[in-house]
């Protein structure tokens, strides 16, 4: 049986001979490294290429392709060589970073080709070079590590990260990229990689060399990890101190087209000379409107996080050195004997002033640029995108693709609260999402009146669900909720009354055992067809479609083997399809004790109402979420689920 390893993960590898297989979505060079045992590369014979393809116990894969084999014998390797690293880099001429194309998987097999272990390469965003996994010795043994680190300057770059000197890294890097040149001239066409869950998404971060991803901003949850965290493993838990960190990236990106990307907007020429150019909606990388729109609200998240952090960061120094300077003036007796001590007190308070102005004058310049450009690109956003008072709902049909990315709300920060970023989660969601109704997660919870928290938790669930089933084509989701105690009716009403629920929600503990049971079948039937590579053998009453559940009010009605699945649903589903939104109270289900803490880390924590509790993975800022929901007396959700029951009635067969 395969061990699926996540990222820092081992594996002993019991077998001397093995093969490492890597599948890519995309064409890519695989190298081999050798390295000592701390990791660092010295002399000429440390990396296998296509222009060098054997070293002692290794021999590397032949020219750039999507599906690469290397043989290797553990028993040949030097004795002083304790590390053998994969690195996979993507070809000048092709994609631009790993954040652009579908995960790549890579395992280790044993010589009859059964798979000992597997690794996928998620929450990759800007890197084009990175160590996928490495074989490795620990006291005579060797073991297989799930190492996914990148680097996004490329080869060069990694190999002068283990030691080389850069001009050696270079020449090497320039030597091993000698053959994908000349294949990306040759202009081999990029493919892409189905699979049975339809496309499969990637992520959008900046990387240098990651540690532990960010997902999310996906930010990360309070007790657990949401913008394309980067998440690879679901992250840890949240400290009180320490903010979950938000990433916008999600680590299966699957490109639609094999042709080039289409160039962004170029921004208008300057109105004025020394003036910045006016935004333009779409100005930046991607293959796509709508991917290039993603990256630029990305763009902006980043912009408005570090020209804050440059502003408090230049604030806070101009304290720090007028509390020195007052220090030394009243330190100094003939300050506080000469009555000089009032003059050098205000010299030091203008200089302060003097350093703040400076600091708010640069603030104010670059928030005006980023209004500016959000007074552009919000109005140019898809439906997937958009605020739901934005007129593209009102034009808005069915699609025939489904989206990139999904809004979950907006983000601000103090100095400009009116500066909203909205806040976009990469689809199919890489983890579940769990909507906050309890009075203790937040200062604005504690004011609000219990019943109106919790339906406004279910609301917030509910316009999320006609989110995803309106942006996504009339087959490819599937709804279902669990609201054992029926106190989730009133807000389900627009969805039950459209009849775009997979089935009427489940009540009482049979419906909640019925309904996981059913889910948790559909994932274990998908996982066993996609690992024998037959997809084709499903039953035909399995839904291949996405599907989410809606669990209200968690724990009421659930027992003990209720819990055990749906913490498995949590954990396989997303994989295959199958996602979770959970609105409930961790307090309410305190009673489970520490048995529930893995749910809830893996969960992706929203607030109903504004709430700081999401970071950036930059400088970590608090930033304050505020959920989006339709206007007060808008039919736009109605409407919505009208086209969507529509189309499903169009496209049944």
């Amino acid at each position: 049986m395969t061990a699926e390893l996540v990222r820092g993960q081992n594996h002993p590898v019991s077998q001397s001979r093995v093969e490492i297989r890597v599948s890519a979505g995309t064409p890519v060079l695989a190298l081999a490294s050798l390295a000592d045992e701390q990791g660092r590369f010295s002399g000429d014979g440390i990396l296998a290429h296509p222009g060098a393809r054997s070293l002692p116990g290794v021999r590397s894969p032949g020219e750039l392709a999507e599906r690469h084999t290397f043989a290797v014998d553990l028993d040949e390797i030097a004795a002083d060589v304790h590390r053998l690293g994969v690195l996979l880099v993507l070809p000048p001429g092709g994609p631009v970073r790993f954040g652009a194309v579908p995960a790549s998987y890579v395992a280790v097999a044993d010589p009859d080709g059964a798979e000992l272990a597997g690794y996928t390469l998620t929450g990759l965003d800007a890197e084009t070079a990175v160590v996928a996994l490495e074989l490795y010795r620990r006291q005579g043994a060797w073991k297989v590590r799930a190492v996914g680190q990148g680097y996004a300057e490329g080869l060069g770059a990694l190999l002068t990260d283990g030691g080389l000197p850069a001009p050696q890294a270079a020449e090497l890097a320039a030597a091993a990229l000698r053959t994908a040149a000349r294949t990306a001239e040759a202009d081999i066409t990029l493919a892409t990689m189905p699979t049975l869950v339809g496309d499969l998404r990637a992520p959008q971060t900046p990387a240098q060399a990651p540690g532990p991803a960010p997902e999310p901003p996906d930010p990360v949850p309070t007790p657990g990890h949401p913008y394309a965290g980067t998440p690879g493993p679901a992250p840890g838990g949240d400290t009180p101190a320490s903010p979950p960190t938000i990433s916008y990236a999600h680590p299966r990106r699957r490109r639609t087209s094999t042709e080039p990307p289409e160039p962004a907007p170029r921004a208008a020429a300057p109105q004025e000379p020394g003036r910045a150019p006016r935004p333009v909606a779409g100005d930046a990388s991607g293959w796509s409107m709508e991917e290039r729109l993603y990256n630029q609200v990305w763009g902006m998240f980043e912009d408005l996080a570090r020209t804050v952090a440059a502003y408090r960061s230049a604030v806070e120094f101009a304290d720090s050195r007028m509390d020195r300077e007052l220090d030394e003036a009243l330190s100094d007796p003939r300050h506080r004997l000469g009555g000089s001590g009032n003059a050098a007190r205000d010299t030091a308070r203008a200089r302060r002033e003097e350093l703040v102005a400076q600091a708010q004058a640069v603030l104010d310049r670059d928030l005006a640029q980023l209004i500016a450009e959000s007074e552009v690109v919000e109005p140019a956003l898809p439906a997937a995108y958009a605020r739901w008072d934005n007129p593209v709902w009102h034009g808005h049909r069915t699609p025939e693709e489904s989206p990139l990315a999904l809004r979950l709300g907006d983000l601000h920060l103090s100095e400009r609260p009116d500066l909203r970023i909205p806040m976009l989660t990469r689809v199919p969601l890489e983890r579940g999402l769990w909507i906050d109704n309890g009075r203790t997660g937040s200062e604005a919870a504690m004011t609000m009146d219990t019943d109106r928290l919790r339906r406004a938790a279910m609301d917030m669930a509910v316009a999320l669900a006609v989110r995803l089933l309106a942006v996504h084509p009339a087959d490819r989701f599937s709804v279902h909720v669990i609201d054992a105690a029926g106190a989730g009716s009133a807000s389900l009403a627009p969805l039950v009354r459209a009849g775009v629920l997979a089935a009427p929600p489940a009540a009482g503990a049979t419906g909640v055992t019925q309904t996981l049971a059913r889910l948790t079948r559909r994932v274990d039937l998908v996982q066993m067809a996609l690992r024998a590579g037959a997809p084709e053998d499903l039953p035909p009453d399995v839904d291949t479609a996405d599907q989410l559940l809606i669990v209200h009010d968690f724990p009421h009605g659930f027992d003990d083997r209720a819990v055990t699945q749906l913490r498995y649903l949590a954990d396989e589903g997303a994989a295959v399809g199958v996602h979770l939104l959970m609105v409930a109270d961790r307090d309410e289900a305190s009673a489970y004790g520490p048995l529930l803490d893995p749910l809830w880390r893996s969960l992706m924590r929203l607030s109903p109402v504004p709430d700081n509790h999401l970071a950036d993975p930059w400088v970590h800022h608090a930033w304050t979420f505020e959920p989006d929901l339709p206007p007060q007396g808008s039919r736009v959700l109605d409407q919505a689920l009208d086209r969507v029951a529509e189309a499903r009635r169009t496209t049944r067969p």
